[in-house]
């Protein structure tokens, strides 16, 4: 019963992922490509719209936990998402300098090894 469980929250917190990763490489492109401003700074903007979508999906479809007050789990889904961010830049900016792949392509790496991170911590402390 456990493992399907275990097995339904990862498979609905990956299409929330999925859903969050369309928002992020969208408004990553649109600030990289249409608006011109840093790529980094692209980046994190991207994943901030992802954030916030993926806040809310997971709150009330993956975990359905909404009797937890919501500034408070917010907060720690913040915090979670932050250390990603941290985790997803840094590996982003170590991958661009170290090799000639594509942004985008090393982008899509980095958040399938920063999803790692963020379901873990998130099934484990955030809405647990």
């Amino acid at each position: 019963m456990m493992n399907g469980i275990f097995s339904a929250k990862l498979v609905k917190f990956g299409l929330v992922g999925i859903s969050g990763m369309v928002i992020d490489f969208g408004v990553t492109w649109f600030c990289k490509e249409k608006i011109r401003i840093n790529k980094y700074i692209a980046n994190s903007t991207g994943f901030t719209c992802a954030l916030i979508n993926n806040y809310l999906l997971n709150r009330y479809w993956t975990f359905t936990s909404a009797g937890t007050p919501m500034a408070y789990q917010f907060t720690k889904f913040l915090i979670v998402s932050l250390i990603g961010l941290g985790i997803n830049n840094l590996l982003l900016y170590l991958f661009v300098k170290n090799t000639k792949y594509n942004f985008y392509l090393l982008k899509l790496c980095v958040i399938g090894i920063v999803f790692i991170w963020n379901y873990s911590a998130n099934l484990l402390y955030t809405f647990h």
